[in-house]
């Protein structure tokens, strides 16, 4: 008797030692003592809650689902039919975010007929209503999911559920960005986001939507905001050394933040640390944004083959490496491959904010394979764009396109209008590798209108920015650009057609420019072409004294 009294005893203080490692966010020990007080003794149905939490945490999602199956069941036993329905409704979530719709749809359906048989209203309703929010989101039809969002926060405040208010005022948000209406939902963002920071939410949608706010502000370059809660959520993680769930989010976040911000060897390191915490993580989707983050990097910096293998594994992992694989082909001089790969992947999509970070890169990869009317066509698309989200940075993105097809296009006084209106975003949201990018165009501007001492200026400011960086393509097309004579002489020639009438010069057939460049015969035509008739040459001799007269190799 003694020794069995000593053993409830000793389960006892496991029990309590693991709910007070719960309060104090010590989740691997919560876990580890709710686990080893259930084998023992099957726990009630308060901690199962606890145990399933603290597994989420930590990363252990199998057994998440599997605790909180048991919860459920026991709510449903004990005739607490709206406590079993929120526990059907997270098990839906979270079987939602692993991409298994099949289940994740049976538990929402069985929450619900649980709810139709309750005589009375109750919090849960509101919860139920928030998978018809994302549906709606994702179909991109913004104003119903706004409604129903709407709908699940009068619910959330007549019962005083901060959970359920803090999600729903975030997707009312998500979808007034989505509309264009952005200041307005960037404001319902920073709402909820008020809550969290204040600590009145549970982890799980502590977390849920500090992902979900951060994303929201990449997506339309809010890039004060995403700066300011990624560190609010670099700070939460820090405080919780044992979690594992959210963490490595936080540092691809921070990756971004810091590529954005010049500190690229920083961003390397986080986003490597993102793809080992993700490896070890409850989604196999996640370690996809942690590969193609580094892979960014490692492009700017010129590093390819580091570069080629981190697209390769966020392709694997289910991530489209684009736009970054196609900026990378062109680097390499593998033009024609780049624009398949961005026609492709623009051709094929719809979502004005998911065009605004593709068409950037379309631009300029069409500019550089001489496909001057495409590269207009997408300009003034991203122009549009911007014009309807008003938001600085697509803005500054449209501008500098629009400034280097003008530049392309022979205007370069139109040009540098249009760059310099980039140019004063870039340095408001201390962007420093797009400033210099745009100080380069800048500089060729000035030197189309022979004004060599702007040039000089503008070009010695973005070669010292890019030797900081660590930017060696920028840096190696900076000298290619620059080399020779003042480009008042090259009369709006692209960097590729600069490129092919030196090899002209050297005497190389079209043919044989092709094939040192990687580009079709009919691409090399058009350049050719393009070339004699911008600098009113009648043949290929005319272009060669013309490369050797103005010291263009």
């Amino acid at each position: 008797m003694r020794q069995k009294r000593s053993s409830v005893a000793s389960v006892a203080r496991v029990l309590e030692r693991g709910r007070e490692s719960y309060k104090r966010h010590a989740w691997a020990d919560a876990y580890k003592s709710l686990s080893f007080a259930d084998d023992i003794a099957p726990l009630g149905v308060e901690d199962l809650e606890l145990l399933a939490m603290s597994a989420y945490l930590i990363a252990r999602d199998d057994d998440y689902l599997r605790v909180l199956s048991r919860a459920y069941q026991a709510h449903l036993d004990a005739g607490d039919s709206s406590r079993a329905a929120r526990c059907a409704f997270w098990l839906g979530l979270r079987l939602l975010f692993r991409d298994e719709t099949g289940r994740a749809t049976g538990w929402f359906a069985r929450a619900r007929r649980l709810l139709e048989c309750q005589e009375q209203p109750c919090v849960e309703d509101g919860y139920l209503l928030l998978p018809a929010v994302e549906q709606e989101l994702n179909a991109g039809n913004c104003a119903a999911a706004y409604a129903i969002a709407a709908d699940a926060a009068k619910i959330g405040d007549r019962f005083g559920e901060p959970d359920l208010i803090a999600i729903a005022r975030h997707l009312q948000g998500r979808a007034l960005i989505q509309q264009g209406h952005v200041e307005e939902g960037l404001a319902l963002l920073d709402e909820a986001m008020l809550t969290v920071t204040a600590g009145d939410l549970s982890p799980l949608v502590t977390g849920l939507i500090y992902c979900s706010v951060i994303d929201g502000c990449h997506q339309v370059y809010a890039v004060g905001r995403a700066r300011e809660w990624t560190l609010a959520l670099a700070e939460w993680c820090a405080a919780q050394p044992e979690m594992v769930s959210f963490s490595g989010k936080c540092l691809v976040h921070r990756a971004e933040i810091m590529q954005f911000n010049g500190a690229w060897s920083d961003a390397i390191a986080e986003a490597r640390r993102g793809c080992e915490r993700f490896e070890q993580g409850i989604d196999p989707q996640r370690p996809a944004f942690a590969y193609y983050q580094l892979a960014e990097v490692h492009r700017l910096q010129g590093e390819f083959a580091l570069a080629e293998e981190a697209y390769r594994n966020a392709s694997r992992w289910g991530c489209e490496p684009q736009p970054g694989l196609a900026l990378l082909r062109m680097a390499q001089g593998r033009v024609e491959i780049a624009v398949r790969a961005i026609r492709r992947v623009v051709s094929a999509t719809t979502t004005p904010l998911e065009l605004a970070r593709l068409l950037p890169a379309y631009v300029e990869i069409m500019l550089d394979a001489g496909e001057i009317e495409d590269a207009r066509a997408a300009c003034q698309e991203l122009q549009e764009i911007a014009e309807r989200f008003h938001t600085g940075v697509i803005g500054a993105l449209a501008a500098h396109a629009l400034g280097a097809v003008q530049l392309a296009d022979g205007d370069p006084q139109a040009a540098l209008g249009s760059l310099r209106r980039a140019l004063q975003v870039w340095q408001q949201v201390e962007a420093p590798h797009m400033v210099a990018r745009a100080r380069l165009l800048v500089g060729l501007a000035c030197r189309a209108l022979a004004d060599e001492e702007g040039a000089g200026l503008e070009l010695d400011a973005a070669r010292a920015v890019f030797e900081q960086l660590g930017a060696m393509p920028d840096l190696g097309r900076l000298q290619s650009l620059t080399k020779g004579a003042p480009s008042g002489h090259r009369q709006g020639l692209t960097p590729r057609e600069l490129q092919v009438l030196r090899l002209i010069a050297t005497g190389k057939t079209n043919k044989g420019i092709a094939t040192e460049l990687f580009l079709s015969g009919r691409t090399v035509d058009r350049h050719v072409s393009n070339i004699f008739t911008k600098l009113n040459l009648p043949s290929r001799a005319a272009a060669t004294a013309y490369a050797y007269e103005y010291k263009l190799i």
